[in-house]
């Protein structure tokens, strides 16, 4: 029986789909609500109790319950450790037609998985994740879409984060975590150096405060998505620029240079 065509979203039409999501977490759950109003959804997660605050979608804690779901696209919405091994898990209960999905921050051995595993495949880059973003309000952030995989596929996530109104990049896997070696980081290592100086303060200051606020953020990711941040080939260099600037600053510091902070102060203002 045909599925039911939904309304045009971004000068496009499209069908309802179903549509299997990978985890119960934070972007399992987000995915799932955004989705199963207009497709019909499915949740697999191993862990029964993160699926009790998920509504409108058939929830499934075994892979058997893939089989008679049939969907026609997987969201792998699990940590980064483990997005692969569980890809290899459910892709024997998937039909030849499907599409898989991954949403990582970290690209690093994808393209390698997606080359060799026979299935169409998309990956995308929501970039707002749950710790800072305001999933109700996305319209000032950002979501990458790899260039390389199946075209109805990348269709798919240009409409829906169309509709979010992200601004939307398109990169190949390369560029990807070339791009991620810079703008996760350099904010990570920033943050990472703040915590390890940082000692409780009585009355905190704004500053601070904000700054505490984004290390604890940063510091509440997954160990292995950190990891797999700094331990990018390409992340080496950005870190060595990190250290690059604080050595030149502690120069001005020690020989209290006002003209060479006045200048390096205009500098830095520059680059914002």
């Amino acid at each position: 029986m045909p599925h039911p065509t939904l309304p045009n979203w971004g000068g496009l039409k499209y069908i309802a789909m179903r549509i299997l999501i990978l985890g119960a977490g934070k972007m399992g759950s987000f995915f799932c609500d955004l989705l199963s109003f207009d497709h019909e959804v499915a949740v697999y997660e191993i862990d029964a109790r993160r699926l009790r605050f998920i509504y409108n979608a058939q929830r499934f804690t075994s892979l058997d319950e893939v089989d008679e779901f049939r969907p026609e696209l997987v969201i792998n919405a699990v940590t980064l450790k483990s997005t692969i091994d569980v890809f290899r898990q459910v892709t024997p209960h998937l039909g030849a037609d499907c599409i898989l999905s991954d949403i990582s921050s970290v690209k690093n051995d994808l393209k390698e998985f997606y080359d060799t595993c026979g299935m169409r495949y998309v990956s995308t880059h929501p970039m707002f994740g749950p710790t800072f973003a305001n999933l109700g309000q996305l319209s000032n952030e950002n979501a990458v879409i790899i260039s390389e995989g199946d075209y109805m596929g990348r269709i798919f996530f240009r409409d829906l984060y169309t509709r979010l109104g992200l601004n939307i990049c398109e990169y190949t896997f390369e560029e990807h975590d070339e791009a991620m070696a810079y703008s996760l980081s350099i904010p990570f290592a920033s943050s990472f150096v703040f915590a390890a100086v940082m000692k409780p303060q009585p009355a905190p200051g704004t500053t601070f405060k904000r700054h505490l606020k984004i290390a604890r953020g940063v510091l509440s990711e997954d160990d292995t998505l950190l990891r797999e941040i700094f331990f990018n080939p390409r992340t080496q260099r950005q870190v060595e620029h990190i250290r690059t600037q604080l050595k030149e600053l502690i120069e001005i510091v020690n020989t209290r240079d006002e003209a060479a902070f006045a200048a390096y102060l205009t500098r830095i203002r520059e680059n914002l």
